[in-house]
C-alpha cells in the first residue's frame, strides 16, 4: 500500500456531512467493498468516503451502546475508521471486511474502557435535557433504555460487547467468531450466561432487548 495520508479532520467531515444520515445510509456489496478497498490501497483516498458512509452509523451504534455517552461515541467511530484507513495494508481479500473492521473498533473500545479503569460503572446512563428535540436527541432516545443500562453496567466490556453485537446489531455467531477470534460454539454458550445475566437485572421479561416468548434468539451457528 502507497504511504497515503487521510487525515483525521477528512473523516470527521464525512461523518458530520448533512448528506448523511441514519435512514440514507448506502449498502456496499462485498465486490463493491474490495474494489473500493482496492482503490484506497492504490492511493484513490476520496473512494474510502464511500466505506465510511457504508459503516459511520453501525460502528456508532455499537460505540454508543458501550460508552453510553454521544461524544465518546463520535470520538470512538472517528478513531476506529482513520485506524481502519491506516490498517488497509494489512488487510487481506480472504478475510470478511466488516468483520475485520469490527474487529477493530471490538479492541479499540477495549481498549478504551482498560484505559478508563471504568470495567464495571462504565454506564451511567442520563437522559440529556434539551428543550427541542432535535435529529440528535430522536436517536439518543431510541438508543436510550434505562432499564438495560444498568443491566449493561453489570456486565463486562467482553459481555456488553457480545451482547450489543448480537442483539442489536444482529451479527451471526459465525461473524462473532471473526470479530472475537473465538469459536462460535463458545460465544453461543456465552451468549446464553449473559441473556441469564440480564434476565435477572432487568425488572421484567418486556424490558429486555429480545423478548424470547414472542422472537426467540437464533442461536444457530
Amino acid at each position: 500500500m502507497r504511504r497515503h495520508f487521510f487525515r483525521r479532520s477528512s473523516v470527521i467531515r464525512v461523518i458530520r456531512s448533512k448528506e448523511v444520515s441514519e435512514s440514507l445510509q448506502p449498502s456496499l456489496n462485498s465486490d463493491e467493498l474490495e474494489t473500493l478497498v482496492s482503490a484506497v490501497r492504490q492511493g484513490e483516498t476520496e473512494k474510502y468516503e464511500p466505506i465510511v458512509r457504508a459503516f459511520q452509523q453501525p460502528i456508532f451504534r455499537y460505540c454508543y451502546r458501550l460508552f453510553a455517552n454521544r461524544q465518546d461515541a463520535e470520538d470512538a467511530v472517528q478513531d476506529i475508521l482513520v485506524k481502519a484507513y491506516r490498517s488497509l495494508g494489512q488487510y487481506r481479500r480472504a478475510d470478511n471486511f466488516q468483520a475485520w473492521l469490527y474487529r477493530i473498533a471490538y479492541r479499540h473500545c477495549l481498549n478504551v474502557l482498560r484505559r478508563r479503569r471504568i470495567h464495571r460503572q462504565v454506564m451511567k446512563m442520563l437522559r440529556p435535557e434539551t428543550v427541542t428535540a432535535g435529529p440528535e436527541q430522536e436517536l439518543d432516545d431510541r438508543l436510550y433504555h434505562p432499564s438495560l443500562a444498568r443491566a449493561l453496567a453489570e456486565l463486562s466490556p467482553r459481555e456488553r460487547s457480545l451482547l450489543i453485537l448480537r442483539a442489536f446489531e444482529e451479527k451471526s455467531f459465525a461473524e462473532l467468531g471473526d470479530i472475537m477470534q473465538t469459536s462460535p460454539n463458545a460465544l453461543v454458550k456465552r451468549m446464553q450466561r449473559i441473556k441469564q445475566k440480564v434476565r435477572t437485572s432487568m425488572k421484567s421479561k418486556e424490558d429486555m432487548p429480545w423478548n424470547d416468548s414472542k422472537r426467540p434468539m437464533n442461536t444457530e451457528v
